[in-house]
């Protein structure tokens, strides 16, 4: 059963790692990313509904608590969602994976300033490292590089910001209602947030689109199986372990780029990614074993 979740887990990193990609595409021909989110999500939420009506019992949806903690991660997943494929859009997938991968790190220096958690001395080395490979990824020491814009690394870094901030609704929301009761109020509540930026007249040709198989195939992939993989896959996963393995996520998105979109790193850009990916999983591994008494298994 073990072995099977940790699968679930790798699945769902991949399915989001190739979603990156689709996007990709999708803008590449002329998409809006709002428009390109909005439908990841929609599609998402059809998934998730079939899985709360084949799931009823114990959803908690008469709960007030429920349904206000999972529009807090519904803000988390439309952020996550649009901000990532601005930064697509603004640079390369490559850039844009390993940027939202690096945030929660600066989601420490956060929680550092309004003393939720205590600084240390691997805690500090960690976000200059992140730092570095920050600036030898997106090469903002070189202006004539233009490999990705500001709009772009400040997207990337707020795509990952946004990730945590669903996480926090998600377990805050979790005692008062099931996992697919949480996902489908948040993806209900994003289609209201992300319809308004959208481009009204994108959104009604899509479809009928010749590129609808590639938004079927985003919502698929990047919203309905692999959420609920994952969190099927969490249930009976150690954090550390989860953490090593949403490595696949940014990896598989850089060789979608690499091999189907022509998108290349330079020396510099490869060393950044592989500095910022070592890493952000050595301190997710590090903070989940200081959280884990001696002696106790993770949960």
């Amino acid at each position: 059963m073990k072995g099977t979740s940790i699968a679930f887990v790798v699945l769902a990193a991949l399915f989001w790692g190739l979603s990156g990609g689709i996007g990709g595409i999708l803008m590449a021909d002329g998409w809006d990313p709002y428009v390109v989110s909005f439908y990841r999500g929609a599609i998402g939420l059809v998934f998730v509904l079939i899985w709360l009506v084949a799931r009823s019992s114990g959803s908690g949806l008469r709960s007030r608590a429920l349904w206000f903690w999972s529009a807090v991660a519904s803000l988390g997943v439309a952020g996550n969602f649009a901000f990532y494929f601005v930064s697509i859009s603004e640079g390369s997938v490559a850039v844009a994976a390993t940027l939202m991968y690096s945030a929660p790190v600066f989601v420490y220096l956060v929680s550092f300033i309004l003393k939720l958690e205590k600084p240390t001395l691997v805690k500090w080395m960690a976000m200059a490292m992140v730092v570095l490979g920050v600036v030898l990824l997106t090469r903002i020491y070189d202006v004539s590089a233009g490999s990705v814009t500001l709009l772009g690394i400040v997207a990337g870094l707020l795509a990952g910001v946004s990730y945590a901030v669903f996480i926090f609704g998600f377990k805050y929301a979790a005692p008062h209602g099931s996992p697919q009761a949480i996902l489908a109020i948040a993806f209900a509540v994003l289609l209201f947030v992300l319809i308004w930026p959208s481009d009204t007249d994108q959104m009604v040709s899509a479809l009928t689109s010749p590129s609808w198989p590639l938004f079927a195939a985003l919502g698929v992939l990047g919203a309905g199986f692999s959420f609920i993989l994952y969190i099927i896959g969490l249930n009976k996963t150690a954090p550390a372990i989860a953490s090593v393995v949403a490595m696949v996520e940014p990896v598989t998105a850089s060789l979608f780029g690499f091999v189907v979109l022509n998108q290349s790193l330079v020396i510099s850009q490869i060393a950044g990614m592989a500095l910022i990916l070592i890493t952000v999983t050595g301190l997710s591994v590090y903070s989940s074993r200081q959280q884990v008494p001696a002696g106790s298994a993770p949960a």
